[in-house]
């Protein structure tokens, strides 16, 4: 991971957001080669998805929507997750995804060397008042007694010299028990639609009743009916000043809130209908979209494998009840394929199926496109049978039937045609984010060469697919006379006119241009030598098997689109 995340910034593929200001943690700027990359595999993911099939098209949703659309499917409460810090590491989890030990069991504090072990006993003491067992880098003392207490045990003891109440957890990092309460932290991203700010009015209200004694009385002299129902309602009742103020703030905000999007799909379901009725689709049939979502995310981690902000490839295909579980299986080998079709390493693609006590509520089946990153297997995709549980939700909040009438079958209910059907989905949702550090993992090579003088240098080559790789063909004159750079500035002038992606390259000797473009991943290099001006030739460079041909120049183009063309 060091090495490809040096050579993203240098050779500019992905830099640090605002990095002159010290940078923006978990935010990332895609380079020069970093956004060829991204839009050629989310081109190759539109291609196989929507452009090369009859019944699947394409939308492109706002970003914004109306908040009644994260109410109905359930993101404005569902993302609002309970979150808590490790008080001796300062790391900060997701509350329902911690590890959880038996009652009874020991409970190491597994640190990352010893060091930090050492670190981390002195803190303990320090605010726990207990000396834990220090070996190596674990620290060995503390034990779950039941479900809502944990014990210090001195080493030998058979009853603990100190407990604690806790709730059943430990930090995923360390498997430390000594953890922060609660809180909740929304995971959307919130904005404010309208020109004028809204924390004016705020200002303003707090002005006149923020200081009043009896807060509470004055809220509801303010506001009367509106302090009788819903969050200032509940806040008024426990008589909470910092809860009422909270609340107030979010009654006078509230009208002009609206979230960033934290997926691509509810914009295809909250759309299924306009979608099917102008284009007169039937199912089955697929509504598709890439583009940006965003997550206030509890942990970022992995360079770009989770940040805030994202782009995902997602597509919704409605079909039949009953039909789900043929097409769920269709869908997982096409998506399999798909991975598997660019990369060097098909082996390192794996499904993984969602167990029960995984699944959504509203899912029958669902499974993960997990690859095997550095640090382990990992989602990259993830491929949902989700019933009508969407269009159910957004029917029911919006009163607006998202069916599709069958005029020549009968519904099971009456026996009688036509049959008005809420379509099943299945949902493969992929992130274009991940497949660009995906395909990078995958095609990163290094192997061992000569020089010149037969000393054993190291040489660095991204192996990206042809279609995947952000420059096709490099041109270079061996040397800049002689005619040679106008010869290679014909032969880029007619790539560019066939669309090929090429790039002159003039600088450095001849053999730290092939290195450079071995490390970007180019997987062609066309060299114009003296040569070439006597008898019209040129020499065409394989980067992975570092052969050379010798092909006529007006060959260049036709040779390199149908190397394109045999790759996929």
């Amino acid at each position: 991971m060091k090495k490809i995340v040096a050579l993203c910034k240098n050779r500019g593929f992905v830099f640090q957001s605002s990095e002159i200001y010290g940078g923006l943690k978990s935010a990332y700027d895609y380079g020069p080669l970093g956004v060829e990359l991204k839009r050629n595999i989310m081109g190759e993911w539109w291609r196989d998805m929507v452009t090369t099939r009859e019944n699947v098209v394409g939308i492109d949703a706002s970003i914004i929507m109306k908040p009644d659309v994260w109410r109905a499917s359930g993101h404005a409460a569902g993302f609002a997750d309970p979150l808590v810090d490790c008080l001796v590491s300062k790391e900060r989890f997701r509350a329902d995804k911690a590890p959880r030990p038996a009652p009874g069991s020991e409970i190491p504090i597994t640190c990352v060397d010893k060091g930090v072990a050492k670190d981390y006993a002195e803190q303990i003491e320090k605010r726990f008042g207990v000396v834990l067992d220090r070996d190596a880098n674990v620290l060995h003392g503390m034990r779950a007694i039941d479900a809502a207490t944990v014990g210090f045990f001195p080493k030998g003891a058979a009853a603990p010299l100190k407990t604690w109440p806790w709730r059943g957890y430990v930090s995923p990092l360390i498997g430390s028990p000594f953890l922060s309460d609660e809180r909740q932290f929304n995971l959307m991203f919130r904005t404010a639609l309208g020109a004028v700010d809204p924390m004016q009015d705020v200002s303003a209200l707090m002005a006149e009743i923020g200081s009043a004694p009896d807060l509470a009385a004055a809220v509801k002299t303010k506001l009367g009916k509106d302090a009788e129902t819903g969050a200032i309602a509940k806040a008024l009742a426990e008589n909470d000043r910092v809860k009422i103020i909270r609340a107030l703030i979010e009654h006078v905000t509230g009208p002009h809130m609206a979230y960033l999007r934290p997926e691509t799909a509810q914009a295809m379901f909250v759309q299924f209908k306009n979608v099917m009725d102008s284009q007169s689709l039937k199912p089955p049939f697929g509504i598709a979209q890439m583009g940006k979502s965003f997550r206030n995310e509890v942990t970022v981690e992995h360079f770009i494998f989770r940040s805030c902000e994202f782009e995902q490839m997602e597509m919704e295909f409605f079909c039949e009840p009953g039909t789900q579980g043929q097409w769920m299986d269709y869908w997982k080998d096409q998506r399999m394929a798909w991975w598997r079709r660019f990369a060097n390493y098909p082996q390192d693609f794996t499904f993984r199926q969602h167990e029960k006590d995984e699944l959504a509520h509203y899912a029958d089946q669902c499974f993960d496109v997990d690859y095997k990153y550095p640090w382990g297997w990992s989602e990259l995709e993830g491929i949902a049978s989700r019933t009508d549980h969407d269009l159910h939700a957004h029917e029911d909040a919006s009163g607006q039937k998202l069916r599709y009438v069958d005029q020549e079958k009968e519904d099971p209910a009456t026996g009688k045609k036509p049959w008005a059907y809420r379509p099943f989905v299945i949902e493969p949702a992929a992130g274009a984010t991940r497949a660009f550090l995906v395909y990078l993992l995958d095609a990163y090579h290094e192997d061992e060469r000569k020089d010149a003088d037969g000393k054993p240098v190291i040489r660095t080559v991204l192996k990206l697919h042809p279609r995947l790789a952000p420059i096709k063909c490099a041109v270079c004159p061996l040397v800049k006379k002689d005619g040679m750079p106008e010869k290679a500035r014909e032969i880029i002038a007619a790539m560019l006119k066939a669309g090929i992606n090429a790039k002159y390259d003039e600088k450095n000797s001849i053999g730290k241009r092939y290195a450079k473009h071995d490390e970007i991943g180019t997987p062609w290099c066309v060299t114009v030598d003296s040569q070439s001006i006597q008898d019209g030739t040129v020499t065409l460079r394989d980067r992975d098997t570092t052969e050379q041909v010798r092909i006529r120049v007006d060959e260049v183009v036709a040779q390199i689109r149908s190397r394109l063309d045999a790759s996929i």
